[in-house]
């Protein structure tokens, strides 16, 4: 299974506000030193704020902030957020491919499922928190001077 894109760096933002102490980056900030387009990133912290993680502050001595939500919550609840509940295979087929001749008798697909569950129930207790601990932190703070 691999994370989308946008899982990763919405992981990450939060990784990185979790270390942050008093200083509040802005999105431009996230977007220049992690090296991804401000549009995605501005996507990402968007549905991160909708969520309740983080905080946006327009203006002077404005910027991103991480709430104790965003500090208390699951990796795994995050990342089913962010990948949707599908299956790792489309067995169903879509507009543009055929679905799968043998879905009314393939185990792989529950078995694909119950990987997939046990996938997000690893994840399920830990916390943003959790993850950032030394030497963690200290190294999220090393890399990129700029927040």
């Amino acid at each position: 299974m691999r994370l989308l894109r946008s899982t990763d760096l919405a992981l990450r933002v939060l990784m990185r506000l979790a270390v942050t102490g008093d200083s509040n980056p802005t999105t431009r900030d996230i977007s220049t030193a992690m090296d991804v387009p401000y549009t995605h990133a501005a996507k990402v912290v968007a549905e991160l704020q909708h969520m309740g993680l983080l905080t946006a502050r327009r203006g002077r001595g404005g910027g991103l902030a991480l709430t104790e939500e965003g500090r208390t919550a699951s990796v795994g609840a995050l990342v089913r957020a962010f990948e949707g509940e599908g299956d790792v295979v489309d067995c169903e087929g879509t507009a543009t491919s055929a679905p799968c001749p043998l879905s009314s008798a393939c185990r792989l697909r529950g078995a694909l499922r119950r990987a997939q569950e046990a996938f997000y129930a690893t994840l399920d207790p830990i916390t943003v928190a959790d993850i950032v601990v030394d030497p963690t932190g200290s190294l999220l703070l090393g890399i990129s001077p700029r927040l």
